[in-house]
């Protein structure tokens, strides 16, 4: 399915998935590939610092002021703003911002909800192939953008209406050549696997920390408990001290899954308050089994979440 490297590669939005993508582009033809074949890549952010930085440092070749610079002649446009944003550029490049694009343009995105993007630049008649690289980290922006972040890990392609082979060739590429393994997908099932491994769990970070510390930090007991916290608390609150307004994008564009996993997450919560306040004194026994018969099942699906 893959094909040939595009001649130009646009950018709209500059952050941690995006200035990651073209930084493996880039090191992928300086390294490994014939440096004349590398394709042109443009990138455009509102602010215009991710692309500024990405020009400095040799990974972008272009970086304009104006979106409708960057797309100019493009043969790929990859949408790499948060999930609302994502929306708006999809529905701006069918628009005017789109006119300038090659006769043949793909339009892809790194979103991690895919539903809601998908139907509007169907709405919008753009030959579209949403993705979703299953990588990230914890901390956001170009500056910790690393050429690396794909390698081994699955690439979720989404084809919209009007995506051919030819379209969705052109994205595995993109894929392939930062190292990781192109899977199609509907948009449907990858929201709600996406839900429940990632959405979820973030959620259920910010709610904890909610719990315990409380939303404003000042619930009566956290001073102690925060001179306590160590690795657990850490590693279970990490997803909560992630970027708010990608967060909010997400939960906004895949509510649904999202609250039918929250939904299903406090049934199982309430068997594990029933075990602890059944009649008499918690069963240790029963306690134990419950943990063993969740540690083994990991056990036996190892996931090397990001």
């Amino acid at each position: 399915m893959t094909t040939g490297p595009p001649g130009r590669i646009a950018f709209l939005g500059f952050g941690l998935i995006a200035g990651s993508i073209a930084r493996a582009l880039a090191h992928a033809f300086a390294v490994e590939r014939d440096a004349g074949a590398r394709p042109m890549l443009v990138g455009w952010s509102p602010s215009g610092t991710g692309p500024g930085l990405a020009l400095r440092d040799g990974v972008l070749d272009a970086a304009p002021a104006e979106p409708e610079a960057s797309v100019e002649g493009a043969d790929l446009v990859i949408v790499g703003a948060p999930p609302r944003d994502a929306i708006d550029l999809v529905a701006a490049l069918g628009g005017t911002l789109g006119r300038a694009l090659a006769p043949d343009a793909v339009v892809t995105d790194v979103a991690s909800t895919k539903s809601a993007i998908v139907a509007a630049a169907d709405a919008a008649g753009l030959r579209f192939v949403g993705g979703h690289p299953m990588a990230g980290r914890e901390v956001s922006g170009y500056a910790n953008a690393v050429a690396d972040l794909f390698e081994g890990r699955p690439w979720v392609l989404v084809p919209g209406a009007a995506a051919d082979e030819a379209a969705m060739g052109r994205v595995a590429w993109v894929a392939t050549t930062c190292g990781a393994r192109p899977l199609t997908m509907a948009a449907a099932t990858h929201d709600a696997a996406a839900a429940g491994i990632s959405h979820l769990p973030l959620v259920v970070s910010a709610a904890l920390a909610e719990t315990v510390a409380g939303a404003d930090l000042e619930r009566p007991g956290w001073p102690a408990a925060r001179s306590l916290a160590a690795s657990g608390w850490r590693d279970m609150t990490r997803l909560a001290k992630g970027d708010v307004r990608m967060g909010a994008g997400i939960m906004a564009t895949n509510a649904g899954p999202i609250a039918a996993g929250l939904r299903e997450l406090r049934d199982v919560l309430d068997t594990w308050i029933g075990d602890l306040e059944g009649a008499g004194s918690p069963d240790p026994s029963r306690l134990e089994a419950r943990l063993r018969a969740v540690r083994d099942r990991l056990d036996r699906s190892p996931v090397d979440e990001p």
